[in-house]
C-alpha cells in the first residue's frame, strides 16, 4: 500500500494535471461554458477552450447547445475498472441478496489511495438512499465500510492516511481524535464489525464487516439505513448474522475466483 498525494510528483505533466482539473469542474457542475471553466481554475479563456476542445476530440467531453458535459466514455471506463476487481465479481450477487433479505441498502467498499471507494450498492424494498453514489471517494474514518478496512490495516498505513488527509468532520458525530479512532479500530478488530452512527450523514446508521482473504483485507460489506430502523437490537439479532453469512460466502468465492 501507499498513498499518492496530488502534486507530489516532480515528473508530473502539468497539461495532463490541468486536463483532469477541467474534468473535475465539468463533473461537479454537470454542464459548463468555457468561461465557467476559466473562472473555476483561474486560467485564460483560450486555455480552457483548448482543454475542452481536446477532451471533445478524444470523446471524453461532448458539446451541446447549453455547453460541455462529460461523455459516457467515463461510464465505460468505470464499468471496466470495476469488472476487473475480483472482490466485485465475488460480491455483486451476494450484495443484491443481502439488500433483499434486510430490505435496506447493502454496500461494497474498498480502500484506494487511503480513501473509501463505494464500489457497488443495492437497495432493498425499504431502503432509504443516503446520497452515496457509486464510485464515491471519501474519508475512511467517516464510514463503517472504511473503519472496517482500517481496523485490518497496519498502524503505519493508518498513520500515513491520517497524515495525508487529516481527520475532518462530516457531522457532529464524526470521530476527529486520533486516540479515539485507535480505540475504535481496536474494538472493531476484536468484535469483527464496525458501526457508523450518524458519522457521515445525520440520521443514517450502518454496520460493516471486512472481507479478509489469506490474511489480507480486500474490501468490506455493509448494511445501512435510518437510525430508527438500525437500532442495536436489530443489528445484533438479524442484520449481523446475515452480514456475517454474506461475508463468509464472499470470502470463499473470492478465494476460488
Amino acid at each position: 500500500m501507499g498513498i499518492t498525494e496530488p502534486g507530489a510528483d516532480d515528473n508530473a505533466i502539468g497539461a495532463v494535471e490541468r486536463a483532469f482539473a477541467v474534468v473535475d469542474v465539468v463533473r461537479e457542475r454537470g454542464t459548463v461554458r468555457i468561461d465557467d471553466v476559466a473562472t473555476a481554475l483561474d486560467i485564460p479563456t483560450s486555455t480552457a477552450h483548448s482543454h475542452l476542445a481536446t477532451l471533445e476530440s478524444v470523446g471524453y467531453v461532448v458539446q451541446g447547445d447549453d455547453g460541455y458535459r462529460l461523455s459516457c466514455r467515463f461510464l465505460r471506463d468505470g464499468v471496466a475498472v470495476r469488472q476487473r476487481r475480483n472482490v466485485f465479481r465475488a460480491t455483486r450477487a451476494e450484495i443484491d441478496a443481502l439488500a433483499d433479505s434486510t430490505g435496506e441498502v447493502a454496500n461494497l467498499g474498498i480502500e484506494e489511495n487511503g480513501q473509501r471507494v463505494l464500489l457497488y450498492q443495492a437497495e432493498g424494498t425499504e431502503a432509504v438512499y443516503d446520497n452515496a453514489p457509486i464510485g464515491e471517494h471519501t474519508e475512511m474514518h467517516w464510514t463503517a465500510l472504511g473503519k472496517a478496512i482500517l481496523a485490518h490495516c497496519s498502524a503505519d498505513y493508518v498513520d500515513e492516511i491520517v497524515d495525508t488527509y487529516g481527520m475532518p468532520r462530516a457531522t457532529r458525530h464524526t470521530i476527529t481524535d486520533r486516540d479515539r479512532l485507535d480505540r475504535e479500530l481496536a474494538r472493531i478488530e476484536d468484535r469483527g464489525y464496525a458501526i457508523e452512527d450518524e458519522e457521515r450523514r445525520e440520521g443514517i446508521r450502518s454496520v460493516a464487516s471486512p472481507v479478509v482473504v489469506d490474511g489480507r483485507v480486500v474490501g468490506s460489506i455493509s448494511v445501512s439505513g435510518p437510525k430508527e430502523r438500525l437500532d442495536d437490537e436489530r443489528i445484533e439479532a438479524s442484520i449481523l448474522p446475515e452480514l456475517r453469512n454474506t461475508v463468509n460466502v464472499v470470502e470463499v468465492k473470492y478465494a476460488y475466483e
